[in-house]
């Protein structure tokens, strides 16, 4: 029995990616690993954020999917769910997605003089992310591969 996660992952992405982005949402990410068995944990998002409801209509087809193509070849169990107010952004893409909206990231060395900083995302081109700093409206490029990580900060009102 082939368990190699990361391979049944990229199998899963390919084939889920297209029925989710024609049910409406974007595929945000694909987890499958031991927690207490097998999960297989699909992270779908959309401007606005995901409801109950639209996991449930992603679930339904995703699961009917699976069943057929019967890539997972034991038992598991499936999550379909949002990657929350405060998701992680793992990927160039991510922060593209997430264009003009808040982020803090963590910074393996320094850029700017400073390791952490908050800021809205201008842009992203050739692993550069680009942030217009929060408090004094800096422009700050940040190269893709000095991120530690980052995430998506909640507007206050």
């Amino acid at each position: 029995m082939n368990t190699d996660s990361k391979e049944i992952s990229r199998r899963i992405r390919e084939l889920v990616k297209p029925v989710v982005e024609n049910l409406g949402y974007r595929l945000f990410d694909v987890e499958f690993k031991p927690e207490r068995g097998w999960v297989l944990r699909v992270i779908i998002d959309k401007q606005g954020g995901v409801t109950v409801g639209d996991c449930e209509e992603v679930s339904r087809k995703i699961s009917a999917l699976l069943d057929v193509e019967d890539i997972i070849p034991f038992s598991y169990t499936l999550e379909i769910s949002s990657p929350g107010l405060t998701r992680p952004l793992e990927k160039p893409d991510h922060y593209e997605f997430f264009k003009g909206r808040l982020v803090r990231v963590f910074l393996k060395e320094p850029v700017s003089g400073r390791r952490e900083l908050t800021g809205y995302v201008e842009g992203v081109r050739e692993g550069i992310i680009t942030l217009r700093e929060r408090e004094k409206g800096e422009e700050i490029h940040i190269p893709f591969s000095v991120i530690a990580r980052g995430r998506l900060e909640p507007e206050r009102w």
